[in-house]
């Protein structure tokens, strides 16, 4: 299998406090040989610092975000996210254990591209990452605010 990346520089920030599910999703791009840059914060307080950081996270980018984080959990990013002009045109999947359907409709009203819940992931990150693989094949990316 020869190495691709995704789209043209697309870099995934992947918000996260979970180490094992912050290693899946990079073994998963290993294994598909998926190319572009991963870049990780902890929380949400991390995650908009990065956002915000010039040059930390290079458009364009998505955001693999989970909820429960603690000191600022994804929901509450989301929120920050979406107020802020300069990183509010973000394309978000938010990745994590939550079922909660409060979670589910909190997250689809801050425009997220879609909730994926890790536990019915039977065969790890792979279906994700392909998932991916597939969307910036075909959608056009904001790469200016």
């Amino acid at each position: 299998m020869a190495e691709r990346v995704i789209s043209e520089e697309v870099t995934i920030l992947v918000v996260d406090d979970d180490d094992i599910d912050a290693m899946g999703i990079e073994r998963a791009l290993k294994s598909l040989r998926i190319l572009n840059p991963m870049v990780r914060a902890r929380d949400g307080i991390e995650g908009l610092a990065l956002l915000r950081s010039h040059g930390a996270v290079r458009r364009p980018y998505i955001i693999l975000l989970d909820i429960n984080m603690p000191r600022m959990n994804g929901l509450e990013m989301l929120a920050v996210l979406r107020e802020d002009p300069i990183i509010s045109s973000a394309v978000v999947f938010v990745l994590t254990t939550s079922k909660i359907d409060e979670d589910r409709v909190a997250a689809y009203a801050k425009h997220v591209a879609g909730y994926i819940v890790k536990s019915e992931m039977c065969d790890g990150f792979m279906r994700v990452i392909e998932m991916l693989d597939r969307y910036w094949r075909i959608v056009e990316l904001p790469t200016k605010s």
